[in-house]
């Protein structure tokens, strides 16, 4: 059974850097496509960040794209979402996932994010 633990989240100004951390742990996910996906209050998750078993191939939301970089651990249990620049409608719980395919079937329980101006 695989867990997903994230970590890394926190209050932060307008402007500034948070990085998130997933870790792995129960059964290696080095095969799997990991991503992150948050969910602000009264809306419904979407998308941020993929990235593939290899770390050779990496997605993003236009909202976050060119401010957010997703990348892979050296032993590919663990995935980092790097945030910059980041603005008040980034508050969300964010949430790291795991699957074959990107079709996710291990979630986290979430870290809270908030960006205040």
């Amino acid at each position: 059974q695989v867990q997903l633990v994230e970590s890394g989240g926190g209050e932060v100004q307008a402007g500034g850097s948070l990085r998130l951390s997933c870790a792995a742990s129960g059964r290696t996910v080095g095969t799997y496509d990991m991503g992150w996906f948050r969910q602000a209050p009264g809306k419904e998750r979407e998308f941020v960040a993929a990235v593939n078993w290899s770390g050779g191939a990496k997605y993003y939301s236009d909202s976050v794209k060119g401010r957010f970089t997703i990348s892979r651990g050296n032993v590919k249990n663990t995935v980092y979402l790097q945030m910059n620049s980041l603005k008040p409608e980034d508050t969300a719980v964010y949430y790291c996932a795991a699957g074959m395919a990107f079709q996710y079937d291990i979630w986290g329980q979430g870290t809270q994010v908030t960006v205040s101006s």
